[in-house]
């Protein structure tokens, strides 16, 4: 059994929850949504339901818009009926004992004509062709090439923010805890976050200011509709994928992280590595130093984190919450095999994406496994 002096089971305090335990289900993108209209199925609520004993459960990356959604089976949060799904997976977490945050987001350039309304161009800040990314749009094209995106017009963004606020009303009605916007792993707001894809002039360009304009007003427009002590904001300052790069993420982030202090929202989940969890030169510590002295509120670490160096990482004051992705997939108990100090299932890289129950709902729980 864990100590009692062990950091990843002292409870915590997010804003109006209070947190059973320091560990926290990443969002994750599984690609099972119910079709036609991407909705959330029974199915996606046993999953999180069977999660329900982590301190907080973060779903996965929700699509605010047709415009938004990158991938095809991937869940939106923008009908009746994508709204009732997630209400059927939140009253499944609550049942359970649970906590859940939505996740939304919006892909920018990272999607296809195929998923895009009308046929459109995907948009972005700048039309910058991301290279080597791809995305699935079906089952029978599988993964294609990214076009070159259209460039945003500034009187357009205003309606990128309503996206979001309206996303953010939905997730309220649907049920969810609090909300997470996504600004990371390459995706819209990430976008205009980083100078490697942001070669904007106007308001939203060039400058570290300009760059995080975009990101705050989706934070401030989703106060408006819920505490800001039950929202929260994803950032990757050095990930790659999706081809990303920033020429200072020190600068870029530390301005973020300081303009997110302002906000006064819950929390700031970084993604410390690259996207697969590669870290050959180490966690980025200049980064997380540099968003850890500007937000003073709870610091979510990700990326492909063990439980003895997260426990380590909390002592030393390197983080408040600990994210876990591939572990949870497939160990459903993962807090109970913690406890314990029990063995972990090996993931099924091969049923991540799509797919029915098979390495999605049926990875066995240590009693299970035990017997």
């Amino acid at each position: 059994m864990a100590e009692t002096n062990d950091p990843l089971f002292q409870p915590l305090e997010l804003g109006a929850l209070t947190l059973p335990n320091r560990i926290v289900m990443a969002p994750l993108t599984r690609a099972r949504a119910g079709q036609p209209g991407d909705v959330p199925t029974a199915m996606n609520a046993c999953y999180y339901a069977q999660r329900a004993s982590t301190g907080l459960i973060i779903g996965e990356a929700t699509q605010v818009s047709q415009q938004g959604q990158g991938y095809a089976y991937t869940p939106g949060i923008y009908t009746q009926e994508q709204i009732a799904g997630w209400r059927q997976v939140t009253e499944a977490v609550h049942a359970a004992g649970g906590r859940i945050h939505a996740q939304l987001w919006h892909v920018g350039r990272i999607s296809h004509p195929e998923l895009q309304p009308g046929g459109a161009l995907p948009v972005a800040p700048s039309a910058i062709q991301p290279e080597g990314a791809q995305v699935f749009i079906s089952a029978e094209s599988g993964m294609v090439d990214i076009p070159t995106p259209r460039a945003l017009e500034t009187e357009e963004i205003p309606g990128i923010v309503e996206q979001f606020r309206q996303g953010a009303e939905n997730a309220w009605a649907a049920g969810f805890d609090g909300v997470e916007i996504h600004a990371a792993n390459g995706y819209l707001l990430d976008q205009f976050l980083r100078s490697g894809s942001n070669a904007r002039t106007d308001a939203y360009g060039g400058s570290v200011d300009n760059r995080i304009r975009l990101p705050l007003e989706v934070i401030e427009a989703v106060k408006g509709v819920w505490p800001r002590e039950r929202i929260g904001v994803r950032v990757s300052p050095t990930g790659s994928f999706n081809s990303m790069h920033d020429a200072d993420p020190v600068a870029t982030f530390g301005a973020f992280a300081r303009a997110v202090e302002g906000t006064r929202i819950a929390y700031i989940e970084v993604v410390e590595d690259s996207f697969q969890g590669n870290h050959e030169t180490g966690r980025p510590e200049p980064v997380i130093d540099a968003i850890r002295s500007a937000f003073s509120g709870v610091y979510i670490g990700n990326g492909a984190y063990t439980a003895d160096e997260a426990r380590e990482r909390m002592r030393a004051g390197r983080l408040d919450l600990v994210s876990f992705g591939r572990p949870i997939i497939a160990n459903p108990d993962l807090v109970e095999r913690i406890r314990r100090n029990g063995p972990l299932n090996e993931w099924d890289s091969s049923t991540f994406y799509g797919g029915g129950e098979r390495g999605y709902i049926d990875y066995p729980r240590l009693e299970e496994a035990e017997t």
